[in-house]
């Protein structure tokens, strides 16, 4: 299809998906962005550059760094569409995306999972530097998942980077990845419920009154975690904001620095050992005679054989074994669900270990994951973004019936 088919397809779509005062209906997770917004229209994603993003905008495409990020993987494929009079008010650019085919959200992450898209943040922010290009913020739902590998989603926090600037970002950083990895290494404790019940991440000054004594006096927790919730308590005392406090600029060099300090600190986080789970050793605790084991991979393989999913979901995916079963037998992608940590740090080794397109998350499936945020539409519950081809559900329905005591009928 060509651009200008796209382009009288995509505004006969828009037309039809007004609102009442006649402005353009985008996607309810982007409307805190002020320089553009996503629009899902048939399928399709797209995104505008309003007048006053269009200049930052231009700078950082000229530098090359788009493109190469694409290349490297690390930012979601864009194609730039001529925007036609009157598509949407104020609107410099048109940018069609590649489509994640799965949304998922940090509190769906595992230990894992939220550390690589930690590293990714911080390698993307490494890179675009050298091209005098930094991030506006640094929220983790700007990062999402093909399979095992992240990818940075939001074209528009790239902006110029302005000499002396200190890293605005640096506390979301903290409270949406930094942290939540911390509580699991550190102190043992699951990122996940924490997180869904505030969306905005896990508050330094929170995780400060959590950790050991032991991990508070390190070089690193000192910098990023003590020190600026000293200084922030010590500010409300005294009925001032620190951030208004004047400070000196930064060199580019100690911004750099401060990235990859950061970067080393992640890295060398490990799981804290919580001991054995139920189904973290599925493959060895499971209760299948050989013969019935194999009849089970066949029956998997045999259903994607004939249905050649393109998504699959696997409710209960363990470790991953049937997934990778699935994906060998003809599945394009295989969304798996869990609620057992360690069986999901096994599905993700899997996946990586091997190059298997399988994102395996944290889901109750007894209590999923609601629709939140504003209006209670910014983050999708599991229902509304759950559309796949197929669905596995092996061995699952009984946990549900007489673990959780789900009515059967149900």
């Amino acid at each position: 299809m060509s651009s200008g088919e796209a382009i009288e397809r995509t505004v006969t779509a828009m037309n039809s998906h007004r609102s009442i005062g006649g402005s353009w209906i985008a996607d309810p997770g982007s409307f805190r962005d002020p320089g553009g917004h996503v629009y899902v229209v048939e399928g399709e994603v797209w995104r505008t550059v309003l007048e006053h993003r269009a200049a930052d905008y231009e700078f950082v495409r000229q530098t090359g760094i788009i493109q190469r990020l694409v290349d490297r993987g690390w930012l979601i494929g864009s194609e730039e569409v001529p925007v036609e009079e009157g598509f949407v008010p104020e609107a410099q650019w048109l940018i069609r995306h590649s489509k994640i085919p799965f949304i998922s959200y940090p509190y769906e992450w595992s230990f894992s999972l939220l550390k690589s898209a930690a590293l990714l943040h911080l390698d993307l922010q490494l890179e675009a530097l050298e091209d005098g290009v930094a991030l506006s913020d640094a929220s983790a739902y700007n990062v999402q998942f093909d399979g095992p590998e992240p990818v940075f989603i939001d074209l528009l926090s790239l902006r110029p980077y302005r000499d002396g600037e200190y890293w605005f970002g640096h506390s979301q950083f903290l409270e949406q990845f930094l942290n939540p990895l911390l509580m699991r290494a550190k102190i043992g404790i699951a990122h996940n419920n924490w997180y869904r019940g505030s969306l905005e991440g896990i508050l330094s000054e929170d995780l400060v009154k959590l950790l050991p004594f032991r991990h508070r006096v390190s070089i690193n927790a000192l910098i990023h975690l003590i020190l600026p919730t000293f200084l922030q308590r010590r500010a409300i005392r005294r009925g001032s904001q620190p951030m208004n406090t004047k400070r000196r600029a930064l060199p580019k060099s100690s911004y750099r620095g401060m990235l990859k300090q950061l970067r080393n600190w992640v890295q060398r986080l490990d799981l804290k050992d919580s001991g054995s789970t139920v189904w973290g050793n599925y493959e060895e605790t499971h209760s299948y005679a050989p013969t019935e084991e194999a009849a089970k991979h066949e029956f998997v393989a045999e259903f994607c054989r004939e249905t050649q999913p393109k998504v699959l979901i696997d409710l209960g995916c363990n470790t991953g074994e049937y997934s990778e079963t699935a994906l060998l037998a003809g599945a394009e992608r295989v969304i798996g669900f869990d609620s057992d940590q360690r069986a999901l740090e096994r599905a993700y080794a899997r996946a990586k270990a091997k190059s298997l397109c399988l994102l395996p998350l944290f889901q109750d499936c007894a209590n999923p994951s609601p629709n939140q945020g504003w209006n209670s539409k910014e983050r999708k519950g599991l229902l509304a973004r759950g559309n796949a081809d197929a669905v596995l559900a092996l061995a699952f329905e009984h946990h549900l019936a007489i673990g959780r005591n789900v009515p059967l009928e149900q």
